[in-house]
């Protein structure tokens, strides 16, 4: 419950944004893309914030991260909340990305502290599967307390998020790891051969899938003319199935066939990301086309964080800070690139970069070593040098 509360928690912070854009933007007397910099200013944080996870999360352990990126969201959410001013609203958003460092960090690396062998894809999945909660039930919250309060009062909604992040934490099992902290474990991720090359992997990854989940409203809006109110429905759609299939495969995609189901959902991604972005006979195929996108994502997402885990045992805090800092940089950077490949050549081009990118991210996934075997706590190592005369 700790970790599932923490993803959730940070998700929710994340996720706030996009239901009151407008009601921003009309309080301060700006445009809405002005409000959106939020986002971006938020990612960016994110990512900063993870560097000192990364070097001191060992320490902490899980469940102190969790209630520190608890509290700091709590903070975020009143500061955000009660800004008076554009400026002190994008400065907020500065603390809110410190408290998703801590939480989504925490929520993964908590699933390989707390848990071992075949359980631990059991919480992964659920934890993966939890961040979905976020678009599928807080988001509408949000948009009715926007609606009938006001935009300040969303905020309750994160707020609560992260108090429950705080009380979980406060009854999670306290652990540590025993790896390397400081800067020698920022150091050892760029040093391990399977860390470095499982990050630039996962950054590929996400840059692709929320190139994709950044347009998909404006796809289905410009491509069908569907309303707003309906396009929140058929995204929470998408959400539904990522977060079934993460909950229930988790146990499954461990151990040596963590690698190949990590690439096997890359793959699956990028077969989807064509038709549904270049076949558009009706709303329901490309529904199912997103829904089919969700399945593999889930399967690729669950399985890439069971392959991190074992790149630098005993540092889960530290390969799930340079996740949640390939998360990050990976929206920012997608959909901003997937903006302005729209602008050029349309929604078609989209679909075919997107595939390719998830393809690349496949090939460097393939090059990261894979656990030895099947047993609790079997580790990744790379191949043994031939012996002399083989």
């Amino acid at each position: 419950m700790p970790l599932a509360a923490s993803t959730v928690a940070s998700q929710a912070t994340i996720v706030a944004l996009a239901p009151i854009l407008a009601a921003v933007a009309h309080d301060f007397g700006t445009g809405v893309g002005t409000v959106g910099l939020a986002r971006a200013v938020l990612a960016f944080a994110a990512a900063a914030g993870s560097v000192p996870v990364a070097a001191y999360g060992n320490r902490l352990g899980p469940a102190r991260l969790i209630v520190l990126g608890g509290v700091i969201g709590l903070c975020a959410c009143a500061a955000i909340a009660a800004a008076p001013s554009l400026t002190v609203f994008l400065a907020a958003h500065v603390v809110a990305g410190g408290a998703v460092a801590c939480l989504l960090s925490a929520g993964f690396a908590g699933a390989s502290a707390f848990f071992h062998g075949r359980e631990v894809g059991w919480a992964l999945g659920f934890v993966v599967g939890a961040q979905s909660l976020a678009w599928i039930v807080g988001n509408p919250i949000i948009g009715v307390l926007t609606d009938t309060v006001s935009w300040r009062a969303a905020y309750l909604v994160p707020a609560t998020a992260a108090l429950v992040a705080v009380l979980g934490g406060l009854r999670a099992p306290r652990t540590c790891g025993s790896g390397d902290s400081g800067l020698a474990a920022l150091v050892s991720i760029w040093c391990d051969v399977g860390a470095r090359r499982w990050t630039v992997a996962e950054l590929v990854a996400f840059g692709a899938w929320t190139a994709e989940l950044t347009y998909a409203g404006a796809f289905y809006i410009e491509t069908y003319g569907v309303r707003e109110a309906s396009v929140g429905f058929l995204l929470a759609c998408g959400s539904a199935v990522y977060l079934a299939v993460a909950a229930t495969s988790g146990r499954h995609l461990v151990g040596r066939r963590a690698r190949l189901w990590a690439i096997a959902g890359a793959l699956g991604m990028a077969a989807a990301f064509v038709p549904l972005l270049n076949v558009t006979p009706a709303v329901a195929f490309t529904l199912a086309a997103f829904c089919v996108t969700a399945f593999f994502a889930a399967l690729r997402s669950t399985a890439s964080s069971a392959l991190a885990l074992v790149q630098l045992p005993a540092q889960e805090a530290t390969m799930m800070a340079a996740r949640t800092a390939s998360a990050q940089l990976g929206y920012v950077f997608g959909a901003a690139a997937g903006g302005a490949v729209i602008g050029a050549a349309g929604f078609g081009t989209l679909g075919w970069l997107l595939a390719a990118g998830m393809c690349a991210s496949a090939l460097l996934m393939a090059r990261v070593p894979a656990p030895t075997s099947d047993r609790p706590g079997a580790t990744a190592r790379a191949p043994s040098p031939p012996r002399a005369g083989s």
